[in-house]
């Protein structure tokens, strides 16, 4: 017998906005040699926070803090400003499931932008929202074009990324400031900072908790080393962080995952030295691509989009080469954009293997 769907359900694909290396190196038989496709920290999370994990594994019996206080205060502290400003959530990834279950209804008019973070996309339909796309321009989300389609569909929510997913392109916080401003005030901006820990000064606004119109989201998974435990927050005024009370996972975050953020969130130091090596490595990601006469676009977060200077099918045929080679790396799914291959920050061993096996996967994939 099947099982008693909602018609909402039964109309939606069954898929993964992401399929994991775990999954690629199955169809393989084999495993990736570096893994420079997810965005991760290669480097890992701090020592501190490993110790933490480790100490409060002993009580991993208990349930964690429903309220996650401890950690909830120490992220208030951390950006000055009130736990009532803060909800933990089990990545963003989660708290964008929450928001969408908060604010879309079927057939709710979402915007975004085409190509952009499709995990937002998949809570949206989810939910059985609408979505209107808006293109990216010289390779950034366009606020303009946003803007015109939050106008036209009277949509109660908009989704932008800065830094963004997947180009790694960066707006300046007095381009965000503006846009906020003019958004109608039934309008909640879901800005997406899971990068702004790479990003340059003047990238990410300063915060105001007194806005209705936007709700900010961190993580722990990329800077800090963490995306194994899933934990991120969202930052935003008092009414809307307390709305997520009526839909939360009140359980979701475990005390493991809580001790490690927390730990992590107190040193500093570690989380400036990883920013330190991701620099470093996105710049040879640069010679690299440079080398072998393709061009690095810039970036501010913790992966290089790579141009391959054809269209598409040539960047998918490289992207196939270099997996074929064990070299896991991904790339953006919308045209033009996905003229390009996406590689995340990694080790000088794994870059040394990225510049020895790109010459061979872009010779196969012209066909040599």
């Amino acid at each position: 017998m099947a099982p008693r769907l909602t018609d909402l359900a039964r109309s939606l694909p069954a898929s993964v906005p992401f399929v994991g290396p775990e999954t690629q190196e199955r169809a393989r038989g084999a495993g990736f040699r570096a893994r420079l496709g997810a965005n991760e920290s290669v480097f890992g999370p701090s020592p501190r926070a490993l110790a933490a994990m480790r100490d409060t594994a002993e009580r991993i019996w208990c349930y964690g803090d429903p309220e996650a206080h401890e950690l909830r205060a120490a992220i208030a502290a951390h950006h000055g400003v009130a736990p009532e400003n803060i909800m933990p959530g089990q990545g963003i990834d989660g708290l964008l499931g929450n928001l969408a279950r908060l604010l879309v209804a079927p057939g709710t008019p979402v915007v975004t932008s085409r190509g952009a973070y499709p995990t937002f996309n998949y809570h949206v339909t989810g939910y059985g929202g609408v979505l209107h796309m808006a293109p990216y321009r010289d390779d950034a989300e366009d606020t303009e074009a946003l803007m015109a389609l939050v106008r036209e569909t009277r949509a109660p929510l908009v989704y932008l990324a800065n830094p963004d997913n997947p180009m790694g392109s960066w707006l300046s916080g007095d381009r965000v400031a503006a846009f906020i401003a003019a958004l109608p005030q039934d309008c909640l901006l879901v800005l997406d900072e899971a990068y702004a820990d790479f990003a340059p000064e003047g990238t990410t606004l300063p915060l105001d908790m007194n806005e209705t119109r936007v709700i900010r989201m961190r993580t722990f998974s990329k800077a800090y080393g963490l995306a194994g435990l899933r934990v991120g927050y969202a930052l935003g005024h008092p009414e809307m962080i307390a709305a997520f009370n009526r839909v939360r996972d009140h359980f979701g975050l475990g005390g493991v995952a809580q001790a490690g953020a927390l730990a992590a969130l107190r040193d500093q130091d570690w989380l400036a030295s990883v920013v330190a090596r991701v620099a470093e490595a996105r710049a040879r990601i640069g010679g690299i691509a440079a080398a072998n006469g393709l061009r690095a676009l810039p970036s501010a977060t913790n992966f290089v989009a790579v141009d391959c200077g054809r269209d598409g099918d040539f960047a998918r045929a490289a992207l196939r080469a270099l997996i074929e080679r064990g070299i896991f790396v991904r790339m953006p799914f919308v045209a033009p954009e996905d003229r390009c291959v996406r590689i995340s920050a990694g080790t000088a061993a794994d870059l040394d293997l990225l510049a020895a096996e790109l010459p061979g996967a872009l010779a196969s994939a012209r066909g040599e």
